[in-house]
């Protein structure tokens, strides 16, 4: 099956006709529908199929448990109304590989894998990469059961629900010692290959990130007989805020986003008693991400005691900088420069991704497909065919140069 064939297949799964953009959420029908897709892939590849501890699903050419094998592959999962690139284009694109090398009758020395990582986004239960940091043993089994959607419902019952025994859930260190190699192939989430007007680029390192909790606590009232001067609004400080966090990354040169809220009472005819922000931060380096989420807190704390409101920070989530492998980069740079007039540029990304999660544990790498518009995490999200084409090349290339004789 061709990658055409195989990206006509999946677009339409989990995919919200009123806004055009993916509702792929973990552990819903929409999910299990992406899962059934991989599972009909790899077993019409002749591919040995499974399912790991942790939800996550595998397809196998040679034996795994011979170890020091190359992997490939991404997430099917998706952000609120997100785009059609980021994840499964990684995930298409390393069957399309497969059977490009298979087309050029290539001789394996290496087990390969491609992997599908499950609850990549977070976006059910507010943590990114869960499936990942579950089997790196970034997360524990108590973390993950604590884990709760916006419904109450938690994790190990979304899981159980959905057919998965959560009481499997944990590191899996002895699948991870199999691994020699994972190169990711993803979408950029920016415009820097638009830019530098290359097709295919190679990820540096990915930028420390974290998610923080704001809430502040005033006191609900009447909107219509309660005195300005009267008033402890969170909302006013929650505002000010939002604008401080935009200031306080310009100056840093780095990015603070305000991207969720819950009001309460949320109601139109009355002052809240209690707003939920949760920031999204990230920057090139440790000390530039520190300046600005302490000037945010900062001036959070000043708008919040000016208001008479009170506020909490909560760190929800951080991952430090995340430097990929350098011998591994430099021979995917070999890899693709030889015998060919391929400039691939090697860039840095603001963006998590499974790769970072598991480079504490296996050589990690990335390869980035260019996006002529630079948006991503919305129906707007675009790479060209052609682009996507060449991803799959590439992709295909590596394999041969890391698996093949």
């Amino acid at each position: 099956m061709s990658f055409h064939s195989m990206w006509a297949e999946l677009l339409p799964v989990g995919r919200s006709p009123a806004s055009g953009g993916y509702r792929r959420y973990a552990w819903t029908g929409a999910d299990a529908d992406c899962r059934t897709w991989f599972q009909e892939q790899a077993e019409a590849r002749g591919l040995a199929f499974e399912t790991d501890r942790n939800g996550n699903q595998w397809a196998w050419l040679g034996d795994p448990a011979a170890g020091n094998a190359v992997v490939t592959g991404s997430h099917l999962d998706s952000v609120p109304d997100g785009g059609a690139f980021d994840g499964p284009l990684g995930v298409v694109s390393a069957f399309a590989a497969l059977d490009e090398l298979r087309g050029r009758g290539a001789r394996f020395t290496r087990p390969v894998g491609i992997v599908n990582f499950g609850d990549e986004e977070g976006a059910r239960f507010g943590l990114a990469c869960v499936g990942s940091r579950l089997t790196a043993g970034a997360l524990t089994v108590e973390q993950a059961h604590r884990l709760t959607d916006g419904d109450g419902i938690t994790l190990p019952q979304a899981m159980e629900s959905a057919g998965y025994d959560p009481d499997a859930l944990g590191p899996d260190p002895e699948r991870l010692a199999r691994i020699g190699a994972f190169v990711e192939l993803h979408v950029e989430q920016g415009r820097a290959l638009d830019l530098s007007g290359d097709r295919i680029g190679i990820a540096s390192a990915i930028w420390p990130h974290g998610r923080w909790r704001f809430d502040f606590r005033g006191e609900a009232n009447h909107a219509g007989t309660t005195r300005l001067a009267d008033r402890h609004d969170p909302m006013l400080s929650y505002a000010e805020t939002v604008l401080a966090a935009r200031r306080e990354a310009e100056m840093a040169g780095a990015v603070a986003t305000f991207g969720k809220i819950g009001v309460e009472p949320n109601g139109v005819n009355a002052v809240p008693s209690l707003v939920r922000g949760w920031l999204d931060s990230r920057a090139a380096d440790q000390a530039s991400l520190d300046t600005v989420v302490t000037g945010i807190e900062k001036a959070a704390r000043a708008y919040a005691a000016a208001h008479g409101v009170d506020l909490d920070v909560v760190r929800e989530s951080f991952t430090p900088v995340v430097e990929f492998d350098h011998a591994l980069r430099d021979e995917l740079a070999r890899i693709l420069g030889t015998g060919t007039d391929l400039r691939v540029p090697v860039l840095g990304t603001g963006a998590g991704h499974d790769a970072g999660i598991l480079s504490g544990r296996v050589p990690t790498a990335m390869l980035f497909v260019r996006n002529p518009t630079g948006v991503s995490h919305s129906p707007a999200e675009r790479a060209a065919e052609d682009d996507c084409v060449a991803g799959v090349t590439a992709l295909a290339d590596v394999l041969e140069g890391l698996a093949c004789t």
